[in-house]
């Protein structure tokens, strides 16, 4: 039995050998063009070598262990000098490549240390577009007390998005909603968003009337120079002391008011900012009811297509005029939502919607 097992035993590990001998062959070939092509010293060469070292030091062992055996079955297994004479080969192949095993544990820890940097970049990379349109549309907005918002943004195909709203207190008695959208896509876009919401909150603190804010911060982007950049942008400042709604509009797409039991477009009062530095705006002023629900909205919206066919600002009045009474986030979605109906494909531009009610 013990003859049949050593038997056994040299012929598998004789096999063993053959197979990795064959693999050791491709890996010595790989390793030759590796150094042809890179150089001995680089990467792909010595990862290539320490992995043909390590299935020459396989084959030895497999080999050493095949031989034993053959020497146990012929010559019986008292002879051990040969068995341990053998077992040296495969130590001494270890040695031999333990430098270059080290090697190549040194350059795997740096590779892994290089990959680990690279996720973390591609994550902040990931995390970008999100932190800036959480700045540029919040997806929470300020309780105000007299006043119930709604809003939702979609992000377009774009990595970085040049839509935003705002909603704030500018003083006791006033509260401002604006939307507006940065023409194009991408960083550039974003940081001129980012800037024209801000310094749009300082002017509408400092001018009462909203036209005068919209002059001051044409005048400040303009100055920028930022080429062929500009924005369309809508203000709406609800007085409740006055009673009354003042709003003007930078070329942006008609808001929608649903005041005195019907529903009334706020048209543009002025061109695009950016396009002229000395461009005039106005300002309109209506009287604000309770119950009255003003939408707003960017051309990612109205713009959505069906073909040659646009989603449009009636279809938007009509929902409105439907329920008078629906709360803002519910409008926001449902009109979200029937847009990514209407549309024959995926919604490829920003939308930005802001909905806010005098309660």
């Amino acid at each position: 039995m013990v003859q049949i097992a050593l038997g056994v035993i040299a012929f598998i590990s004789a096999l063993a050998a053959v197979v990795w001998s064959r693999w050791a062959r491709q890996l010595q070939r790989l390793s030759q063009r590796a150094t042809a092509d890179f150089g001995a010293a680089s990467e792909p060469a010595e990862l290539s070598r320490a992995m043909w070292w390590k299935d020459i030091l396989t084959v030895a062992v497999f080999a050493s262990v095949s031989a034993a055996s053959m020497l146990m079955l012929v010559y019986g297994q008292g002879n051990i000098r040969l068995v341990l004479g053998l077992a040296v080969v495969p130590a001494v192949l270890a040695l031999l490549s333990s430098t270059s095993s080290s090697r190549v544990s040194a350059m795997t820890s740096a590779r892994l240390e290089v990959e680990k940097r690279a996720e973390e970049v591609l994550s902040q990379e990931e995390l970008a577009p999100k932190a800036w349109a959480a700045r540029l549309a919040p997806e929470h907005l300020p309780d105000l007390n007299g006043f119930e918002i709604g809003r939702v943004y979609q992000a377009g195909s774009g990595l970085m998005a040049g839509d935003f709203f705002d909603v704030f207190r500018i003083s006791r008695s006033r509260v401002a909603a604006v939307i507006g959208d940065v023409a194009g896509h991408g960083i550039e876009s974003s940081i001129t968003a980012f800037q024209a919401k801000y310094l749009l909150r300082v002017f509408l603190r400092q001018f009462r009337d909203p036209a005068q804010a919209l002059e001051e911060l044409n005048s400040q982007m303009s100055a920028m120079d930022r080429g062929e950049e500009f924005i369309s942008l809508a203000v709406i400042v609800f007085d409740t002391d006055a009673g009354a709604l003042r709003y003007a509009s930078a070329g942006h797409p008609a808001a929608q008011l649903w005041h005195d039991r019907e529903v009334r477009p706020l048209t543009s009062t002025g061109a695009l900012l950016m396009l002229d530095p000395g461009s005039t705006y106005y300002s309109r002023e209506i009287p604000l009811q309770v119950g009255d629900l003003c939408f707003l909205y960017t051309d990612g919206l109205a713009e959505t297509r069906d073909g040659s066919e646009m989603f449009g600002e009636e279809r938007i009045a009509n929902t409105l005029r439907r329920d008078p009474g629906i709360a803002p986030d519910v409008l926001c979605k449902t009109l979200l939502e029937a847009a990514r109906d209407f549309a024959s494909g995926a919604i490829a531009d920003d939308v930005a919607i802001l909905a806010i009610r005098k309660t």
